[in-house]
């Protein structure tokens, strides 16, 4: 019987259990999160500096599904400065970004300015504050999910990004998680009803 897992992935933890690297400090890996089941694997990933929604299964064959499909992965994004109408529209339509060393032009995707800021519990590593300048809040929504896609499409704007948190995969939600919080799920709500 396999089991599945949605987490908030905290600041600072790595999306995987084992690490083959010999660190020069000790990473902090998904496992010391919760007693997970051996086989644990990650769907996809957050980078270590990213926060928010992660599923976690014992079924590679779901990951891989869930992985190669078209589920909608929606962050809200943290930037630095006042992000314009212009920018968004530019982000909207996609914008050419660097993947290992190749350009790239992402695909078109949906994006809103928050005029709320959201309320997520605080980050490990405090963000800067009020007196380095104004800050923005995003949302945005895409199908794709390249190394380091979000950061390198606002940084391609002119908005670098200061914290970034993924809040829904498919109709998954991060809902009012703590950082570091785990829900064992029978299923996931996503829009292959998987």
């Amino acid at each position: 019987m396999h089991r599945h897992f949605k987490i908030y992935k905290p600041y600072g933890f790595l999306s995987q259990f084992i690490t083959n690297q010999k660190p020069q400090k000790k990473n902090k890996l998904l496992g010391e999160l919760f007693d997970f089941p051996e086989g644990t694997m990650a769907i996809g990933r957050l980078d270590k500096d990213s926060e928010g929604l992660l599923l976690l299964t014992t079924n590679g064959k779901l990951s891989t599904k869930i992985t190669a499909g078209n589920s909608e992965k929606e962050y809200y994004v943290q930037l630095d400065g006042i992000i314009s109408e212009e920018e968004i529209e530019k982000l909207s339509k996609g914008v050419e970004i660097s993947i290992h060393g190749k350009k790239y032009q992402t695909l078109p995707c949906k994006i809103s300015k928050l005029e709320i800021v959201p309320d997520f519990p605080e980050r490990a590593k405090r963000i800067r504050d009020a007196r380095h300048g104004p800050t923005s809040w995003i949302s945005i929504t895409l199908i794709e999910g390249k190394f380091r896609q979000v950061k390198k499409m606002t940084a391609a704007v002119g908005f670098p990004t200061l914290r970034l948190i993924r809040v829904r995969i498919g109709k998954e939600y991060l809902d009012n998680m703590n950082a570091g919080e785990v829900i064992e799920r029978e299923r996931f709500d996503l829009e292959s009803g998987v």
